[in-house]
């Protein structure tokens, strides 16, 4: 697929690439929350006027429910608990635990556990070396770290000897984790801890200028179009986190989590929307407000583009409100529901937060319900906008579904589910034949699994399953269909949702014989195919991989070299041509083959079929691995096909490295009959 560049098209990728940047930072953060909530918790507790902070000498007004409720004995002790808490628990919480796992969840993002352990190691050189808490500095410590030592595993892979691979991957990682702590300490953190004072500054002079609800002019259209990770993720929290550390309480953390603003435009579509925008707003605010997904708002707002001025009103005036009472949170609400807002509010700051979310709320309800009724153009085209949402977002919305019509999209029984891959003969046929055996083991009756190739797709299935990379291609052919992307082929979780939303759909549904395939019969059930065929019992297996295309030490170091090997054995076999092991490099290039379990199965592109003489099938194994585009790969069993002769010998394959036994014998293995016996070949 080809693009021409345009000036629009260049803007969209300036978007993108902040998009992405956003979700970068977001994916740091996002997962360690429990982590921030529990920081959050422990300062609202403890410190300053924390609601278990009792009487010190520095304090001697202590919380009037402890003198209710407590013995003075206890009293006297809790009074010592800010003290204890600043020095040995929330202080090195803020300092130490929070931005380490940031860096480590960085480090693992790029390279698995090895990169989060060398991003961790690097973080704790900037947090040292700074004094304050280094949040930015574990973003970029973190995944430097994870990115350095993958790097640097890259160099000697497959030339260290073998029971050297522990000792070298130890002391690598330690020296280098080492180096980059050290110039963490004296590069890093200085630069970071200048710059976080800048924006410091930034946000102070907003504040002592009383124009900190400006900020909602930025922050509001943001979130429409999904540029607000950047901005909430990369500043808000963690100058929010530092200035909490201080004073108890940061209204940075409310700037862009108040759910006020949402549920002020949804009220106003209940209230003076029509059609579809009217009727779907009550749900919508269930999710938004009380689940703090926001993102169900965005499509309204897309399709009534001046909207965002009544988002930008409502929040700043939530801005001003927690400005007025000096109120915020002691942490960051996430996701930004009402629920979590209120656990997260400082004591004392209750009334200010409540107010400024129901204050943006009525602001954002009154202006935009008057932009709703002087509007001339009643119109409005929920599906485009959300169509248009999941297109600023960069994928598919797991809420905004619900703001669609969804009348193309099939919603009774599911009969027929097809895997779908650009060949239609290695992938597909994997995965086509692990989830079979899910719906058999489920028993679901009355439910085919085939495979196919993308280009072979009709709009006649109830159900594709694709890898991720090739979701889009198949939805443009089988538009009506339920659509399931994948990043697993041997063994992912999204095969057992699957066989619960066929059970879910089935369950007192219509009978066997819906669209798709139509009927089942028991060789449909137990067979795969890239043509809508199946494979029968009678096929001949020892002409699919011959004893001279196994090969138990394999030379290679890297995929690509893999793929020559394993494509050498095809062309010696006498089943393809080199045309064909080019294609294989080419169809790699566009989507992994990785199946998991260890396990690739390249294949060419559904083009280079015409390079095929016959079927063939070969296996290479590396006792060492092969990084796999980053996943570690020890068999690579290669795939020519003409017809459908391999797909029994694949469904053998995907019962062989679904049982941990059976992958050692084949690590194991002495032989090349060894090998084939295990196949079932």
């Amino acid at each position: 697929m080809t693009t021409t560049t345009t000036p629009p098209q260049q803007r969209g990728g300036a978007r993108v690439a902040v998009q992405k940047f956003g979700t970068f930072l977001s994916n740091m953060v996002m997962p360690n929350i429990a982590a921030f909530i529990a920081w959050g918790l422990l300062t609202a507790l403890f410190i300053g006027p924390g609601w278990l902070n009792g009487a010190t000498p520095e304090t001697p007004d202590r919380p009037e429910f402890l003198g209710r409720f407590a013995p003075d004995s206890w009293v006297a002790q809790i009074g010592g608990w800010g003290d204890f808490a600043d020095g040995g628990i929330v202080g090195p919480a803020i300092t130490f635990l929070l931005p380490i796992l940031i860096g480590y969840t960085g480090g693992y993002m790029l390279y698995k556990t090895r990169g989060g352990v060398v991003g961790a190691i690097a973080t704790i050189g900037v947090v040292a070396g700074a004094g304050i808490p280094m949040f930015i500095g574990a973003m970029i410590a973190g995944p430097v770290g994870g990115w350095t030592i993958k790097k640097l595993d890259a160099l000697w892979d497959g030339k260290i000897r073998p029971g050297f691979e522990m000792l070298v991957n130890n002391f690598s990682a330690g020296i280098l984790g080492a180096i980059l702590a050290f110039l963490g300490f004296f590069g890093i953190a200085p630069v970071v801890e200048w710059l976080t004072a800048r924006l410091g500054d930034g946000v102070g002079f907003l504040v002592d200028n009383n124009i900190l609800p400006a900020t909602s002019i930025l922050v509001e259209p943001a979130k429409v179009l999904f540029l607000n990770n950047a901005i909430n993720h990369g500043v808000f929290t963690p100058l929010g986190s530092a200035e909490s550390t201080e004073t108890g309480r940061s209204l940075l953390f409310l700037i862009e989590a108040n759910p006020g603003p949402g549920l002020g435009l949804l009220l106003a579509f209940a209230v003076a929307g029509v059609g579809v925008a009217r009727a779907s707003a009550p749900g919508a605010i269930i999710v938004q407000f009380l689940g703090g997904i926001h993102e169900i708002y965005f499509p309204y707002v897309l399709a009534k583009p001046r909207l965002i001025l009544a988002l930008i009103l409502g929040g700043a005036t939530g801005v001003l409100t927690n400005v007025i009472f000096g109120s915020g949170l002691v942490g960051p609400a996430a996701p930004g529901s009402i629920f979590a807002v209120l656990t997260m509010t400082a004591p004392g700051s209750h009334v200010g937060v409540i107010l400024s979310v129901v204050a943006s709320a009525g602001v954002t309800f009154l202006v935009a319900a008057l932009i709703l009724r002087l509007d001339k153009n009643k119109d409005l085209d929920l599906e485009a906008a959300t169509a248009q949402m999941e297109a600023n977002k960069g994928k598919k919305s797991s809420v905004a579904s619900m703001l669609s019509s969804g009348a193309a999209v099939a919603t009774g029984p599911i009969r027929s589910i097809v895997f779908a891959c650009d060949a239609g003969m290695g992938s597909s046929a994997m995965g086509a034949s692990v989830l079979r055996r899910k719906v058999q083991s489920a028993g679901l009756e009355g439910v085919t699994v085939v495979n196919k190739a993308i280009s072979d797709l009709t709009d006649t299935y109830d159900l594709v399953v694709t890898h991720q990379d090739l979701t889009e291609r198949a939805r443009q052919r089988t538009g009506s269909a339920i659509h399931v992307s994948v990043d697993n082929f041997m063994n992912s979780p999204r095969y057992d949702e699957v066989v619960e939303l066929v059970d879910e759909r089935n369950n007192g549904g219509a009978p066997a014989g819906g669209s798709g395939s139509g009927s089942t019969s028991a060789a449909a059930v137990g067979g795969a195919s890239s043509g809508g065929g199946v494979a029968t019992a009678t096929t001949t297996r020892d002409s699919v991989l011959d004893r001279e295309s196994v090969v138990l030490a394999g030379s290679a170091t890297t995929r690509e070299a893999a793929i020559e090997e394993a494509g050498a054995l095809l062309v010696a076999a006498g089943a393809a041509s080199t045309a064909y092991v080019a294609a294989m490099h080419e169809r790699e290039a566009s989507v992994s083959t990785f199946m998991g379990e260890g396990l690739a199965i390249p294949h060419g592109t559904n083009e280079a079929k015409g390079e095929v003489s016959r079927t063939a099938v070969s296996f290479v194994r590396y006792a060492n691995g092969i990084d796999w585009g980053g996943e570690q790969v020890k068999f690579v069993i290669a795939i020519a096909a003409t017809g459908d002769e391999h797909l029994a010998l694949l469904q053998q394959v995907a019962g062989a490295f679904l049982d941990a036994e059976s992958v050692e014998r084949l690590e194991n293995a002495m032989t090349a009959d060894e090998v084939k016996e295990l196949l079932g070949a």
